[in-house]
């Protein structure tokens, strides 16, 4: 007989998964054993929906969650693209590659699929590869929006492969002057930034997950929304899927036509346990309220830029939730050392998965005083394990600075 799996508790400082809020824990242990289609959980299931769109920021009904990560939303989102359809797509760091990578297979034809299954050259496909640690910007989006005049195009707001945002703004602008079906990747953004999607009329098509920004366990739901011309297309061409497609996912959300109905259709079995625990990640989403949460988050990313600083790190992103550096000059090159060493603590950072090989610390759902702390705490005993040295007395100055700046939103 196997012993049961004991896990030992850490801290996950990565990009992601987050740190699931208690609360959230304790509904998916406590929900009743329910049919899948219990009036109390499809009852849940329509208030996911309404909660998923004031968090979203938008009026679109085709707003909801696909079962799984963050991979069954997006793939979810690009199941539209058919073979031959013309794409660009921005790439600057791994997971905005892996979107790549997905669209050219979706865009690839019989014969590019055939000749490389798992790497298609699809020629209608235009990758626009940015350095590693650099945002991709308006103008760049503008260039190959005008010279390719793609019929679809995808982003990743928040790339959390090199720590940077992305100029949705300018996506979207790009794409509305252009007559472009943007599509973002908002995986990393959802839950972490301030911002309403219908603010941004050029994207038709979002997605997200639930372990990141939302911080719900991971094997919950992937929000995703559709602005009406995405669905349009759908309904022209159709979707060679069946699990992630998104007409018939939204049937089982109770939307149908464009519109709510009163009770959906089946397409999947959804879990008591999962609408439970994401119906309360979305409910204290709303109840903390982006602006707030955004504001916890640049204000405990700050403190954690300014110390890891102090240590004499050089940090190269720019996100609110992730930190992505390189170790002191006298320790260069030791990177994947540190943080393989750092994992061995409990202490959960990543590396980046390209090259050049830095170091990543997430802070999602770490957003205390106690939390960064001992994040920073943690970061410089290993620093000093490893032989580096750093001034003690600057950096827990820098940290008791972070209650007042919490305080004072």
């Amino acid at each position: 007989m196997y012993e049961q799996l004991k896990i030992a508790n850490t801290i996950a400082a990565g990009p992601g998964p987050g740190n699931t809020d208690p609360r959230v824990l304790q509904q998916f242990a406590s929900a009743g054993l329910a049919d899948h289609m219990h009036p109390d959980v499809l009852n849940g299931m329509i208030e996911c929906k309404h909660m998923l769109r004031a968090i979203w920021g938008t009026e679109n009904t085709y707003t909801f969650g696909v079962a799984g990560t963050g991979w069954s939303g997006l793939d979810c989102m690009i199941a539209a693209v058919q073979p031959g359809d013309s794409v660009v797509v921005f790439v600057n760091g791994t997971f905005s590659g892996i979107d790549a990578l997905s669209l050219r297979m979706k865009a690839a034809t019989a014969e590019e699929l055939a000749a490389n299954p798992t790497d298609p050259d699809a020629a209608s496909v235009n990758v626009i590869t940015i350095a590693h640690g650099t945002s991709v910007g308006g103008d760049t989006i503008e260039q190959a929006l005008a010279t390719h005049k793609p019929k679809w195009a995808l982003m990743a707001h928040y790339e959390t492969g090199s720590g940077r945002i992305n100029d949705v703004q300018g996506f979207s602008d790009a794409c509305l002057r252009h007559g472009v079906l943007g599509m973002v990747d908002a995986v990393s953004s959802l839950g972490v930034a301030d911002f309403r999607i219908d603010d941004y009329p050029g994207v038709a098509a979002w997605a997200s997950c639930p372990q990141k920004g939302i911080s719900c366990l991971p094997l919950t739901y992937a929000p995703v929304s559709f602005r009406q011309d995405y669905i349009d297309v759908l309904n022209q061409s159709g979707a060679r899927c069946f699990v992630h497609h998104p007409l018939m996912e939204a049937r089982h959300w109770g939307i149908m036509d464009g519109q709510d109905v009163e009770k959906g259709a089946y397409h999947r079995t959804h879990s008591a346990y999962a609408v439970a625990a994401f119906h309360e990640a979305l409910r204290l989403t709303l109840a903390e309220g982006l602006a707030n949460r955004a504001a916890r988050y640049v204000a405990c990313e700050d403190i954690l830029r300014r110390a890891f600083t102090a240590m004499g790190c050089e940090v190269t992103s720019n996100m609110t939730s992730l930190v992505v550096l390189n170790l002191p000059p006298n320790m260069a090159g030791r990177e994947m050392e540190f943080v393989t060493y750092c994992r061995s603590q409990n202490f959960g950072i990543w590396p980046t998965l390209s090259q050049p090989t830095q170091v990543r610390v997430g802070i999602l759902n770490l957003l205390s005083n106690a939390d960064i702390e001992d994040i920073v705490t943690r970061f410089g005993a290993a620093l000093v394990d490893l032989g580096g040295s750093y001034d003690v007395a600057e950096v827990d100055q820098i940290i008791g600075s972070l209650q007042a700046s919490l305080a004072a939103e």
